[in-house]
């Protein structure tokens, strides 16, 4: 199994393909290639992200069938089935790499911005769910913009507020993950995806730089 680093640098040079319009993962769909994995896959990642259709983990960082250990949800928010996946990845494959991605004009951020402004009011206690956890995140990054609030860039930094929470409580919100971390076996790094540019963006957890 690949290390963390070796997985991040593989992720960001398929994001550059993908980016540049160069992506090459098409090709690993062959027959031959998806029967070989079915004696079990060797995912050189964990990606947690949001189910929204237009962040598509595999085609984003230009992978192919088997690359990817891919969780999505609205949000990308972390509950306990989202910890279960990812201690299942790590422990069955020995996946050392977790990335936790969000997205710009993330729909349930927006969401959550619209309730807590008062703009619209959730009627279902699932999606309520959602933007509970989405809440403390975009509660401290409107709290430090005071009376001044621009919408747009309360949902811009409520979006890396919340990778940063969901990250934070993967690191910290198992004893199985924590453990691994611990023994330098796992990382657990926060990215975001650009729908305007294709660009994803790791800013939190990434040894050696700023976030």
């Amino acid at each position: 199994m690949i290390t963390a680093t070796e997985a991040l640098s593989r992720l960001r040079e398929g994001n550059r393909r993908f980016v540049s319009n160069q992506s090459e993962a098409g090709t690993l769909g062959n027959h031959g290639h998806r029967a070989a994995l079915a004696a079990g896959p060797e995912p050189l990642a964990i990606v947690l992200g949001c189910s929204d259709a237009r962040v598509p983990a595999e085609l984003v960082f230009d992978q192919g069938f088997g690359d990817l250990f891919v969780i999505r949800v609205a949000g990308n928010v972390v509950s306990p089935s989202q910890i279960g996946s990812v201690e299942f990845a790590a422990g069955r494959y020995g996946t050392r790499l977790v990335v936790v991605m969000g997205h710009s004009q993330c729909g349930a951020v927006i969401a959550t911005f619209e309730e807590l402004t008062g703009r619209a009011t959730s009627q279902s206690r699932n999606l309520r769910s959602i933007v509970n956890r989405v809440r403390p995140s975009m509660e401290t990054v409107l709290a430090a913009a005071g009376a001044d609030v621009n919408p747009e860039a309360v949902i811009a930094d409520t979006v890396r507020a919340n990778v940063r929470a969901s990250a934070n409580h993967l690191r910290h919100g198992s004893e199985v993950l924590e453990r691994l971390i611990q023994e330098g076996t796992l990382m657990v790094v926060g990215a975001e995806y650009s729908l305007e540019t294709g660009v994803v963006s790791f800013f939190d957890g990434v040894p050696g730089e700023a976030g």
